[in-house]
């Protein structure tokens, strides 16, 4: 229980969103936290104090004095005690005010007096998130260590359709809880993940490949290093940066991609497979360019090693082995094929069918299924915060006693 006996400051702001806040009050307080609420003016109009103070055990702190009790609220006491400091929902006002240091209210008094780490969660319309001001607020934010947890995509209180929905309760505790647990929880682990495509060649300046970027495969390789493992990021070809202290082996082919994780894999207590190797290769390679002669042209093709039923195969039950699924038909039916075929402990299918998921975006929407049929559905995320919950099945993966 990583929040049991933390102190938990949540501001909350004015924002139809803010009903969401009682039920993660309610999580919150199950996992045995102290919850301290602060609403600024406005928010009252959407929940009532009285309504979170019942869930919370406290009263909902208002202003810097309550004319009530004749008692003050210290602004300075309540950020230096926190153990943490969330702001959820946080609108496009209060943005902007903690983005440029603006104090009109307790909560932004909290904010700035605060020494503990501070989580954002906005929510508000689609076109003001996107709005260049507040997109500049944002990154200002975390440019002071701030983290944001990224809004949703869904139907928003306007009637428009996109990103500005608060995240969800659940994903919100999940966020709480692994910082809490974050001090190296994977410490001592060594983890191989490889990324991007792979390039057949056909000769010696054409290739077969695909439109993977590599950008999900880096995104879990550093949240993987971030959590304190020790990782190996077997890369095809990419313009992508490793993160640092990742060590990053570059390949080209499925062969080569294939030899580089034979290497590796034994030592590896945790394998993310998210590269998409290639199905085929050419039989032969020309040596010299192919002329542009017949109308036709036909390139004897053969089947390249499949990599991950490889290493399924050798798995012990001391190693989590992930793959990934990207379908375009029968989704479900097929990543569970695979998932049992393959002997991997879980895998995370994406669907073209899914606008903003899939090859070069910065943005993916997936479903996780583990080997005993459990499966968890995730809203569209940027590649980051996806890589989170899955660095997330991670830790809680149920390793046997060494």
């Amino acid at each position: 229980m990583s929040l049991q006996g933390k102190n938990i400051v949540i501001g909350v702001c004015g924002s139809i969103a803010a009903y969401k806040i009682a039920t993660l009050v309610r999580l919150l307080v199950k996992e045995k936290a102290a919850v301290q609420i602060i609403m600024t003016p406005d928010a009252v109009e959407f929940i009532t104090p009285l309504t979170l103070s019942t869930l919370s055990n406290k009263p909902v702190l208002v202003d810097y004095f309550d004319k009530k009790t004749g008692s003050w609220n210290n602004h300075v006491h309540l950020g230096l005690e926190a153990d943490l400091l969330l702001i959820a929902p946080a609108t496009a006002n209060t943005l902007a005010k903690m983005a440029n240091g603006q104090c009109d209210n307790l909560l932004t008094a909290v904010y700035l007096s605060a020494k503990c780490p501070v989580f954002v969660a906005p929510a508000m319309d689609l076109d003001m998130w996107k709005h260049p001001a507040t997109q500049r607020n944002i990154t200002l934010l975390k440019s002071y260590n701030n983290t944001i947890i990224h809004p949703g995509n869904g139907e928003l209180a306007s009637g428009l359709t996109g990103e500005g929905r608060l995240a969800e309760p659940e994903e919100i505790l999940a966020y709480l809880s692994n910082y809490f647990t974050r001090s190296q929880p994977l410490s001592g682990r060594k983890a191989l993940v490889t990324a991007g495509p792979t390039h057949e060649a056909i000769d010696p300046v054409r290739f077969i490949g695909n439109h993977s970027s590599g950008k999900m495969g880096y995104a879990i390789a550093e949240e993987l290093k971030n959590l304190g493992a020790q990782v190996t990021l077997v890369s095809g070809p990419t313009h992508l940066s490793a993160p640092g202290d990742v060590n990053r082996i570059s390949v080209i082919s499925a062969s080569q991609m294939l030899e580089a994780a034979n290497t590796y894999f034994d030592a590896a207590d945790i394998i993310v497979m998210s590269a998409a190797v290639a199905d085929y290769t050419p039989e032969t390679v020309a040596d010299q360019k192919i002329k542009k002669k017949e109308d036709t042209f036909a390139i004897p093709l053969k089947k390249t090693t499949d990599i991950l039923a490889t290493l399924g195969k050798r798995k012990t039950d001391k190693q989590v082995l992930i793959g990934f699924a990207l379908e375009t038909n029968n989704e479900l039916e097929n990543a569970k094929g695979k998932l049992q075929k393959k002997n991997l402990d879980y895998i995370v299918l994406n669907s073209m069918q899914d606008k903003g998921a899939g090859f070069s975006t910065d943005t993916n929407k997936v479903t996780i299924i583990a080997k005993d049929g459990t499966l968890k559905e995730f809203s569209l995320k940027t590649k980051q915060e996806v890589a989170k919950d899955i660095c997330n099945i991670i830790i809680r993966h149920p390793y046997p006693s060494n």
